[in-house]
């Protein structure tokens, strides 16, 4: 990659994440060295350590940006969403399944690069997984308790259903057969029918 010509330094930080991005998915962060980083963006490796203090500090960054992205838009889905619990519940799993189909990088990354960050970070970045499963919890505890959903165990159905809903990052494709708004509907009613409550 070319040098970014006068790039200021938000420029240059932001190409060094997509870069990284780009090479720990397709290599794995072990992987990726700083020389091969700073040729994709166009800079020295030496000007890396502008942006960032250690290859561990940036995946760190990665995962943390993922991770705040992540629950800050689920919690404005689901202010939006209003107070009916099946309606939240639905704007959970369209949410998670769109950011998912729009974040496959940033995804893998998040779930299968965790082992390399060093134990602290790993504990931040593990307490906020914990945050994300903990909404999807409570909005099927709400739902079991007004009697719209026939549950065994909210924690064990939350951790089913990310499971499945994550899964479409694996073989979607944005030219494949079905668009965006067909897969969450999809998702949307697979994760559903084991759930609602049969009358």
């Amino acid at each position: 990659m070319a040098r970014i010509t006068g790039s200021n330094g938000e420029r240059t930080a932001a190409a060094i994440r997509q870069a990284a991005l780009r090479l720990i998915h397709e290599r794995g962060f072990a992987a990726m060295n700083l020389r091969e980083l700073a040729a994709a963006v166009g800079i020295s490796p030496a000007s890396l350590y502008n942006h960032m203090s250690t290859k561990q500090s940036l995946l760190f960054d990665l995962m943390l940006e993922h991770m705040t992205a992540l629950l800050e838009q689920t919690d404005a889905v689901l202010s939006a969403a209003g107070t009916e619990p099946l309606a939240r519940l639905e704007a959970f799993i369209g949410h998670h399944v769109l950011y998912h189909l729009e974040r496959k990088r940033e995804v893998y990354i998040a779930n299968f690069e965790l082992r390399a960050l060093d134990p602290a970070n790993a504990a931040r970045i593990i307490g906020m997984r914990h945050d994300y499963e903990a909404r999807l919890i409570d909005l099927l505890e709400e739902g079991a308790a007004t009697g719209l959903l026939s549950l065994g165990d909210a924690r064990i159905s939350a951790y089913a259903m990310l499971a499945m809903l994550t899964g479409v990052c694996t073989g979607y494709r944005p030219d494949g057969r079905l668009g965006p708004a067909e897969i969450v509907a999809l998702h949307t009613r697979l994760a559903l029918e084991g759930i609602l409550r049969r009358v």
